[in-house]
């Protein structure tokens, strides 16, 4: 991608966040409305009777017009699929839009101007991208909600599961009967919740705080980055300044250069420490101290009076002007 491309699309990304959220449609392709989720709360241990397969006549039907959003572990694996670097994955097939409910920015797939997903083969066929599918299309038609939206760290939260019905599925005509825990074993799911679930708490948390708080254009890209792109994010933690200002210990360091899962787990550690002041990645003492001088030095400042700050200025440039007289005597 090119730098007028990748302006481009920040543009988009950060300058209509009312618009692309007003637009917003659910996870599983419809407008919200709450009648295709059946009015009923299931355990890891509840019954489902559903199978997907080519031989059902609604085959790949819930792969078109719908919103499939990607989580970081989704990007990093369809990637690496697909030989990408991750501009290169970001800019081919996937489009900005803003997580569900906050003002967190991410990314969903792009479809075909046909409306379906890009990695169809085709009706018979399927995904083309089948064990790298993302973590939306694994959970399809079983959801997980999690209450604990607005609760202290140290809550339990209520979590649940619940089941979407949609009138095109046949889905659920099939003979396959099994638990929910049996269904997310069969689809891979524990293993994306684990990869997910840093990632995860970080947009719970960020729902909790609702549309009163704001989150600044920096935070925004900050979050975008680590949350999009592991390959930039990499070059920030060791190519930047950022190791002048965060403490992070050597045997880390070692892992998160050569292993993309160890920096993923390590930028929702440091996402949650500069978003929400979490102890995870800590800002090295002396960088600390010298900021909340700089404060302090700032409020001082700020309560003297115009004449007694322009008496300080007076001094000061007087003081460089003696260095001068002596410099160019010498």
């Amino acid at each position: 991608m090119t730098g007028k491309e990748s302006t481009m699309k920040e543009k988009v990304l950060f300058g209509k966040e009312k618009t692309l959220f007003h637009k917003e449609k659910s996870i599983f392709g419809k407008e919200k409305n709450p009648s295709n989720i059946l009015p009923a709360k299931y355990t890891l241990d509840s019954r489902i009777q559903f199978r997907c397969h080519p031989g059902v006549s609604c085959f790949t039907e819930c792969c078109g017009n719908i919103k499939i959003m990607l989580t970081p572990y989704d990007i990093l694996q369809i990637r690496k699929r697909l030989n990408m670097d991750a501009a290169e994955f970001l800019h081919a097939y996937t489009e900005p839009t803003y997580l569900e409910k906050t003002d967190f920015p991410g990314v969903m797939i792009k479809l075909t101007e046909e409306g379906l997903c890009p990695f169809i083969k085709s009706k018979t066929e399927g995904c083309m991208i089948y064990s790298d599918r993302p973590t939306a299309c694994r959970y399809y038609p079983v959801g997980m909600a999690n209450f604990h939206e607005g609760a202290q760290e140290e809550q339990s939260s209520e979590q649940f599961y619940f089941v979407v019905k949609e009138p095109h599925c046949k889905g659920f005509e099939e003979d396959k009967v099994w638990t929910i825990r049996e269904w997310r074993q069969d689809q891979g799911v524990d293993k994306r919740d684990e990869m997910n679930k840093g990632w995860m708490e970080l947009v719970m948390r960020r729902k909790s705080f609702g549309y009163q708080a704001t989150l600044s254009e920096q935070a925004k890209r900050m979050f975008f980055m680590a949350s999009t792109d592991l390959d930039q994010f990499r070059s920030f933690v060791f190519d930047s300044s950022f190791l002048k200002t965060y403490e992070v210990d050597q045997e880390t360091l070692d892992k998160i250069r050569e292993d993309d899962v160890e920096l993923l787990m390590f930028s929702y550690s440091l996402l949650a420490s500069m978003l929400f002041g979490t102890n995870d990645v800590k800002v090295k003492p002396e960088v600390l101290k010298a900021k909340v001088d700089a404060i302090k030095k700032d409020q001082e400042q700020k309560g003297k009076t115009m004449e007694e700050r322009a008496e300080e200025d007076y001094k000061k440039i007087k003081e460089e002007w003696k260095k001068t007289k002596v410099f160019q005597s010498n």
